[in-house]
């Protein structure tokens, strides 16, 4: 019998204490708030030790606070990484890993399936920086992955279950495909949560999160996270990332020399953060905290109601498609049984049958439910997605994106499922079916 003294403490566990440490001076339990922009030098020393990155305290609170730290260090625990940064937001998380990894001239590939907010960022200001982007269908071929790769590519990015759709990629196969290539893996994580799927165990490289999300779960902070594995060898790609595996000076080592495993978050926070600056303030990081210690007790909450919901969402004649992978019917239902054995997150999806029409008396009948644009909230929220997220597409890219006339997005909360369902009942009566 294995000594139960030793074991590694168990995630519920770990979203409550990892990362932490009592303030030396108040002893506080709970993590303060560090409200300050910058550190008093213990000698000139110190000062120094500092400015190079050797030491444990920073020089100022643009890359990191005593109180950011902790957040990092956590969410990086519950992920099965070395380390972790948080940043001003889940887009400002998906620009930093991204910059540091590629520039002018340099290629991405990303999965087909990615939420509309990012696609917009990659065609938007990263294109402009010289960053070439390309899409491959998820479930392509490993041939057709294969042909994809050039010289330039330096990731492979990806979502675990990609939002508005559900549509579960498979994180597994695509790690290998890219580390057959010699490139990481970036995984956004944000609707599962570390709670539900650990990417990083199926071969992730950097994992993403935004933090306005599941992981505060209250909607009343924005923010976002990067994890580094630690488990990709730059060092067998010294042309490939020169920023990792090079002199930065002469004299001064790598970054690999002188983090080894934690090398590509040391270059993050010492190059890309420090410089660009996207920092989160502590008040926010302070919210985010107390928002992960109840993680998994809400997820479970999450993920029951979002079934319940999806199941009788299938059987209302004026929805044409319910798509969440939880569901039996589901085309991706085995996938999710494979990698998400706890439950397959809490956003529903769902085709009214009588299209866009259809859509506005809907939205506009709901009581409960608030209309918006956010996910991962305590409450139940609803959006059209054809007039919102994804108006900037033409008609035609919406269709091969998945975006019907019809279609809203709900991100179902912790209210009881019975009220979902009752306001959900009001809204689909008024929405109509085509025969009305």
């Amino acid at each position: 019998m294995p000594d139960e003294r030793t074991r590694p403490l168990d995630f519920e566990t770990r979203q409550i204490h990892a990362g932490a440490v009592v303030d030396s001076d108040t002893r506080s339990r709970v993590t303060p708030i560090y409200q300050t922009a910058a550190y008093v030098f213990d000698s000139f020393d110190d000062g120094e030790e500092r400015f190079a990155g050797r030491s444990a305290h920073r020089a100022y609170s643009r890359n990191e606070n005593p109180t950011n730290a902790v957040a990092g260090r956590r969410i990086a625990d519950l992920e099965g990484g070395v380390d972790g940064i948080v940043v001003a937001s889940g887009q400002a998380a998906i620009a930093t890993a991204i910059s540091a990894l590629a520039g002018s001239g340099d290629h991405i590939l990303a999965t087909r399936s990615l939420y509309e907010g990012t696609r917009e960022m990659f065609r938007g200001v990263l294109q402009r920086q010289g960053i070439e982007f390309e899409y491959v269908p998820d479930d392509a071929d490993d041939a057709e992955w294969a042909s994809r790769f050039r010289p330039t590519t330096k990731a492979v990015y990806t979502e675990t279950l990609p939002n508005p759709l559900g549509q579960v990629v498979d994180i597994e196969r695509i790690a290998r495909l890219a580390h057959a290539a010699g490139v990481p893996l970036v995984v956004d994580n944000t609707v599962p949560t570390p709670y539900l799927w650990r990417p990083i165990e199926d071969g992730a490289d950097i994992v993403i999160h935004s933090t306005s999300k599941w992981l505060s779960g209250h909607a009343s902070v924005i923010g976002g996270a990067i994890v580094d594995a630690g488990t990709f060898d730059w060092a067998a790609q010294p042309e490939r990332f020169p920023q990792l595996t090079a002199e930065p000076r002469p004299g001064v080592p790598s970054y690999v020399s002188r983090f080894g495993a934690g090398a590509f978050l040391a270059y993050v926070r010492s190059v890309i953060v420090l410089e660009y600056g996207p920092t989160i303030p502590p008040t926010s990081t302070f919210l985010l905290l107390h928002g992960i210690e109840t993680l998994s007790v809400r997820m479970d909450r999450h993920v029951a109601s979002a079934r319940t919901v999806a199941e009788w969402l299938e059987g209302r004649p004026e929805v044409a498609v319910v798509h969440y992978p939880g569901l039996p019917s589901n085309p991706f239902h085995a996938r999710a049984e494979r990698y998400l054995p706890l439950g397959a997150g809490s956003i529903v999806s769902l085709e009214l049958a009588g299209g866009r029409d259809a859509a506005r008396r809907f939205i506009d009948a709901l009581e409960l439910i608030s209309p918006m644009t956010h996910i991962g909230d305590v409450r139940t929220l609803a959006i059209h997605l054809a007039s919102t997220i994804h108006a900037k597409l033409t008609p035609e890219e919406q269709a091969e994106a998945g975006i019907g006339p019809g279609l809203i997005r709900l991100s179902i909360g912790l209210e009881s499922a019975r009220d979902i369902m009752d306001d959900l009942s009001r809204a689909l009566a008024a929405a109509g079916t085509p025969s009305d």
